[in-house]
Order: C-alpha cells, then sequence, then structure tokens
C-alpha cells in the first residue's frame, strides 16, 4: 500500500538520504519525492512511499524520525504517484472544453495539490452555491462561509463553527482560493492533513490565475 508521508528535515547534504536508507531498512520503497517548502534551514518534503503487506504506518514515522533533526508532519493512505507536471496539462484541458472546463479543474486540482477533494462555490441568493465538485468531494455542504467573498488565496481554520461538523471530525485541512474573482471560490481539503504550507496556497492562486483566464464567466 502506498503512503504520503511529509516530513521536516534539516536542509543539509545527506539528511534525505539518510531518511531513504531507515525507510529502506523497514522495506519501505521510495516512489516519488517533492520538495514542498525551503527555508530558514529546514526543507518541507512529500515522499510517497510503498510499505510491504502487513507493515504498519505508523513504522514510517518511527524509521524517518530516528534520523537526526527530522520530524514527520503526517501520514496518509495515497492513491498513485506524485506528478508535479501536470498542471500545464490541466489547463490545456480545461482550454479544449471551456465550457466544462470548470468540472475539469475541480475534479483534477486536488491531484496536483495532494488534497482529498475540490468544491468551487458562488453566491446564491444571501448565501453560496456549490457550483461543482470533485467525486470525491464530501456530500455534507457548508451551509454558510463569513469569508465569502474571497480576496486572496489563503488557508481556512477547519475548526470555525462554519465548517460541518463531519469535516471537522476528520480533521480536514482547508485552503481556499478566487477563481477569477472573489465570489467564484475553490476550496480543497485534505481529510486528516497535512497543513497546507504557504507555498502550496501560492501554487495552488497561481494555477486558479491561469485556468480562469479560459473559464466563462
Amino acid at each position: 500500500m502506498s503512503f504520503l508521508i511529509r516530513v521536516q528535515l534539516p536542509d543539509r547534504p545527506g539528511t534525505l538520504g539518510a531518511v531513504a536508507t531507515a525507510l529502506g531498512e523497514i522495506g519501505a520503497d521510495i516512489l516519488s519525492v517533492d520538495v514542498v517548502e525551503r527555508g530558514s534551514g529546514v526543507a518541507i518534503d512529500d515522499l510517497v512511499v510503498e510499505l510491504p503487506s502487513g507493515r504498519l504506518p505508523d513504522t514510517l514515522i518511527t524509521a524517518a524520525e530516528s534520523v537526526d533533526g527530522v520530524e514527520v508532519d503526517a501520514v496518509r493512505p495515497y492513491a498513485g504517484i506524485l506528478d508535479t507536471h501536470r498542471e500545464l496539462e490541466l489547463v490545456e484541458e480545461v482550454a479544449d472544453e471551456p465550457h466544462k472546463g470548470l468540472e475539469v479543474f475541480t475534479e483534477g486540482v486536488p491531484k496536483i495539490i495532494r488534497a482529498g477533494w475540490a468544491v468551487v462555490v458562488g453566491p446564491e441568493g444571501t448565501g453560496i452555491n456549490r457550483l461543482t465538485a470533485s467525486s470525491a468531494a464530501p456530500e455534507t455542504r457548508m451551509a454558510s462561509a463569513p469569508w465569502f467573498p474571497l480576496e486572496r488565496a489563503t488557508v481556512l481554520d477547519g475548526e470555525d463553527e462554519w465548517v460541518p461538523e463531519t469535516w471537522r471530525e476528520l480533521g480536514t485541512e482547508l485552503a481556499a482560493t478566487p477563481l477569477g474573482k472573489p465570489d467564484r471560490v475553490l476550496v480543497v481539503g485534505r481529510p486528516g492533513g497535512p497543513m497546507f504550507r504557504a507555498a502550496e496556497v501560492a501554487r495552488l492562486a497561481h494555477l486558479a490565475g491561469i485556468v480562469a483566464v479560459v473559464l466563462p464567466d
């Protein structure tokens, strides 16, 4: 089974190699590595690893943190491998069928930013309406959104009162970005974490800005 493990590690030569060695000693096979954020001598990396049958994911944490200075932010099951080059493909798919672009984008964006699901909301009377959602999006909908309309990409507090109870129970981390205009907003969720880093929110905003150019109003 494959798992996504997010680690914080000292940004110095050899540390990632030491983590790879430690994971290899428990039989874990690293499928891909993605640098999420770097700065102040610390790197945040996402590793997709495959564990042999019978191994518990907790062993990944123990192995990674056996390396001096390494901390594990989160571990969760992951289907597939990281694909950090899908942005252009997704933009092309949206441009090819702009009348279905919103649906195509909403379905594709979780794979790029390693989220569990995505929804797009817009205005409806004095409230908001779900315009489209990815196939994995929760059935429970937001009854309100005090941050709507949204001026800029941001991390949302997954424990706020407006967050549906089922989302809170799953420990869902949330981020959102305007999609061309403040009253059309993309919300992405990661049940169980990890939290969205500043670099990921910036990446989400950049992608939304590009796609919004080809989406119909």
